[in-house]
């Protein structure tokens, strides 16, 4: 039995960092096939590279695994999503001139301090930066104004990682959406692009908000993917957004906690989030909402770094009997901080030594719970909405013992969905976009099936407030934490993260 919209699929394409994913999936969320393929990329000191042409042969090769076994399904749309920030150059045509510079390549440093300078908040690894040190690369020509850092440059547009896979599906160049368009200084409030400093006209390409129908597919792109031709082409999200859809987290005053190699929090609210620091950044909704968030450089990446091969869930097991912790950790993946702070120079923190390595295991555990636990003070201390349900998506949330750390830390209960995939946002997204009336919150909470609720341990969050005081107190001397931001979450160390 297929359920809630039998004779509806809907096809979610989810370009990762080191695959692609493809769902087809119906109104209700039953899955009906799946397929993926691995992408590589390039990696030197902060050079981060990937060859767009590998997308799209990723593409074809996941969309076939995934309806082979669906033969004449129809497909009623389709939305991709792509990492954030991850920008390339194209051809009047749409295909790329040379490599993709990912969503964490940090060789645009110099170009983001002069946009910076120019009054623009833009982070170092943003779009915009790394668009401008692209065009800057390959001589003089283009720019017309100067700007620290870019010296020359060649014509070229501006693009985003899925609308390079949209091109090739509907066979033209097509609008990019605002989501991905945000990293790259779009003005979502204004619905318009700032006058950005050494972009020469017409390197921008339009824009469309998420939701909107960008076309259909073509004969070529149905023969190379599998995807029925004239399947509408429907304009996604980046990575992050399309995980929250997942997860249902649409609401006012909900949040989704993405962990994985890193730490995103993605959240709901009428207005947006204003921050003066750019540490929060907001997102827009289909409907006109907002979903502000912001991305931590904490995250279960120090585990494989710390503990290769090792069994996380015998490492888990044995956690349990370090309940604190001896150890107080902040565990950077790799230098420098982004949320709930912005720190360029900052490094992983360890206060104390491990009884051992479960003691270890323990303290990084907890550590990426206490940056989570900063992240919702800090969005609380902001004037966020962080009362309703909170949810958590990633890879670490196949880990039940970390899931019942970080509800017990957080003092709050947490919903785990059965189904957690970017891919299955983009199904969400394609039938809203497709059908069309439909809300978009009412289309993810159904097809987002919960499955289960993590309820924290009574007196168990009474136990993490000594070194999380602790934790709060070095940031704070270290100069990384204002002191109006840790007073804050120390004024709430008694008080559950969804009291407002």
């Amino acid at each position: 039995m297929v359920g809630e919209g039998d004779g509806e699929a809907w096809l979610g394409i989810d370009l990762g960092t080191q695959s692609v994913r493809v769902l087809v999936v119906t109104a209700d969320g039953t899955v009906l096939g799946g397929g993926s393929a691995p992408l590589a990329g390039r990696r030197d000191g902060v050079r981060h590279e990937q060859d767009p042409e590998d997308w799209w042969k990723a593409v074809c090769e996941a969309s076939r695994a995934a309806l082979g076994p669906l033969a004449g399904l129809r497909i009623d749309g389709l939305a991709v999503c792509g990492t954030s920030g991850t920008v390339l150059l194209t051809d009047g045509a749409g295909r790329a001139v040379g490599p993709a510079l990912m969503y964490d390549d940090g060789r645009a440093a110099r170009v983001a301090a002069g946009l910076r300078e120019e009054g623009l908040a833009v982070q170092d690894t943003w779009g915009l930066p790394k668009a401008l040190w692209l065009m800057g690369e390959h001589g003089p020509g283009a720019v017309t104004r100067p700007v620290t850092g870019v010296a020359g440059s060649v014509t070229g547009r501006i693009t985003h990682q899925p609308d390079v896979i949209t091109a090739r599906l509907v066979g033209r160049p097509v609008p990019t959406d605002s989501s991905h368009a945000l990293k790259t200084g779009y003005d979502l409030e204004r619905d318009a692009w700032p006058d950005v400093p050494g972009l020469p006209e017409g390197a921008l390409p339009d824009v469309v908000r998420p939701g909107s129908r960008l076309g259909e597919v073509c004969p070529a792109a149905a023969e190379a993917t599998g995807v029925p031709a004239g399947t509408p082409v429907i304009a996604g999200m980046t990575d992050g957004c399309a995980a929250q859809i997942a997860s249902g987290a649409l609401r006012p005053g909900s949040w989704n906690s993405v962990l994985g190699t890193t730490l995103v929090l993605k959240g709901a609210s009428l207005a947006p989030v204003r921050d003066a620091t750019g540490v929060v950044y907001n997102h827009r909704a289909p409907d006109g909402t907002w979903l502000p968030g912001g991305a931590s450089s904490v995250g279960a990446g120090v585990l494989t770094a710390a503990f290769a091969g090792a069994d996380p869930a015998a490492m888990d097991e044995r956690a349990a009997a370090f309940e604190p912790s001896r150890m107080v950790t902040y565990p950077l993946v790799s230098p420098g901080e982004r949320f709930p702070f912005t720190a360029p120079d900052a490094t992983a923190l360890v206060l104390g030594e491990p009884a051992n390595d479960a003691d270890l295991w323990a303290a990084l555990l907890q550590g990426v719970a206490f940056a989570e636990r900063l992240c919702l003070d800090y969005l609380h201390h902001l004037g966020a909405p962080v009362d309703g349900p909170l949810t958590f998506t990633g890879g670490a949330a196949r880990s039940a013992y970390w899931n019942q750390l970080r509800a017990d830390i957080l003092g709050r209960p947490a919903r785990v969905p059965e189904q957690t995939e970017p891919a299955l946002g983009m199904a969400a997204l394609a039938r809203h976009g497709g059908t069309g009336g439909s809300r978009l919150a009412d289309v993810a909470e159904r097809m987002a099936r919960i499955r289960t609720v993590v309820e924290p341990r009574a007196g168990r969050t009474a136990l993490f407030t000594e070194p999380y005081a602790r934790l709060v107190d070095e940031l704070t001397v270290r100069g990384w934490l204002s002191a109006s931001v840790a007073a804050h979450a120390r004024a709430r160390l008694d008080r559950d993260t969804a009291d407002s």
